[in-house]
């Protein structure tokens, strides 16, 4: 499985599923969601919040509305209070990774989890999660790209891969 690190915006990537840092309730609001429900369609809001709410450290999927991807997948890395930690930065990536391979997926774009409201640490999150993806054996997925947004968060990332 091939690991990458892209700066840029999530919602432009062209790939199989795109990872959403939700919250418990599934509501999109600023962020990664918002950037999501933006480009893709209010559509995706309105499917993940039928299917919640949902433990913190599951993820669900629905469509992607106007995405280039087929799926988003709505990784509950924090509940109401909007705080994570490092259990559920890793839960929760491990959640989309068998998730993306339970919908057949080859691409899968993560965010960096937990670190834009949820305030989580750069360095420890992309450890986290860099750590889960290469622990990861997969059945469908071939490429995993960690969408970050800033520099800051690109050079973390490389840093961990």
């Amino acid at each position: 499985m091939r690991l990458e690190v892209v700066e840029g915006d999530i919602a432009a990537l062209e790939v199989d599923a795109l990872a959403n840092a939700a919250n418990d309730h599934l509501w999109m609001g600023a962020g990664v969601a918002g950037a999501l429900k933006r480009a893709g369609g209010e559509e995706i809001e309105r499917e993940a919040v039928a299917k919640g709410p949902i433990p913190l450290g599951t993820a669900v999927a629905t469509g992607a509305g106007r995405l280039k991807a087929e799926h988003v997948l709505h990784g509950a890395v924090m509940g109401q209070d909007l705080q994570t930690s490092p259990a559920l930065v890793s839960r929760t990536t491990k959640s989309c990774l068998e998730l993306a391979d339970e919908l057949g997926a080859r691409s899968l774009a993560l965010p960096a989890f937990g670190t834009g409201v949820g305030g989580f640490p750069l360095g420890e999150c992309a450890e986290i999660m860099v750590g889960e993806a290469r622990g990861y054996e997969p059945r469908s997925l071939e490429r995993i790209v960690f969408a970050v947004f800033g520099d800051e968060a690109r050079r973390a990332f490389e840093a961990a891969l």
